[in-house]
């Protein structure tokens, strides 16, 4: 099974889906790859995979991508041999990508989930981004405007969570992912009983 989850940044995503991982059995996060510098904390191979711009734009043109965009002036991307190899092994495989990803992904893989993460509310988002510290007044700006365009692609979501508290975000995430997985009609398509 592939999961996909997307949310505007600041959103708390990232967050919600490291306590899932910790939670859900049997699910592998594919690790993104980005021309941004890593954010404190941020280990390479294991948040993303930091690749210089020139490098990220011969895989694009390689198309050795599954997805990918420009979000924030940085290139993000989801290799597709990661996720094939994944899905082949039978593992449910996890994507954190942004909205276009989401939608580039559907194209390939239309019966996956996919689950949008919305912020209790635009001031709370605001809120969130000046406390990160990480940008500038600007770029705080791009950011939520871009996050009120996301949130226009809800309804190409199967799932939405709002998540106003951490806990309770990560609970109806993993609840979303085991429900999808014991489903019926999924469970026929892969031979169990």
């Amino acid at each position: 099974m592939l999961y996909v989850v997307s949310a505007p940044s600041g959103t708390g995503k990232t967050t919600v889906l490291t306590r899932v991982l910790g939670r859900v059995e049997g699910l592998r996060f594919s690790v993104s790859h980005t021309t941004r510098s890593p954010r404190s904390g941020e280990r390479d191979g294991h948040d993303y995979h930091f690749v210089d711009r020139p490098e990220f734009e011969r895989r694009v043109a390689d198309g050795r991508f599954l997805e990918w965009a420009e979000v924030h002036g940085e290139l993000y991307g989801t290799l597709r041999s990661q996720v094939d190899a994944a899905l082949r092994a039978g593992k449910n495989v996890l994507l954190d990508i942004d909205v276009q990803g989401g939608r580039s992904v559907r194209t390939h893989y239309p019966d996956g989930v996919f689950i949008f993460v919305l912020p209790p509310s635009m001031e709370s988002l605001e809120a969130r981004l000046r406390k990160r510290g990480t940008d500038s007044e600007d770029r705080i700006h791009v950011r939520l405007q871009n996050a009120r365009r996301e949130m226009e692609m809800l309804g190409e979501y199967d799932y939405a969570v709002v998540n106003d508290d951490l806990a309770a975000a990560q609970k109806q995430v993993a609840s979303i992912i085991v429900s999808e997985s014991l489903r019926v009609a999924r469970r026929a398509v892969r031979g169990a009983t």
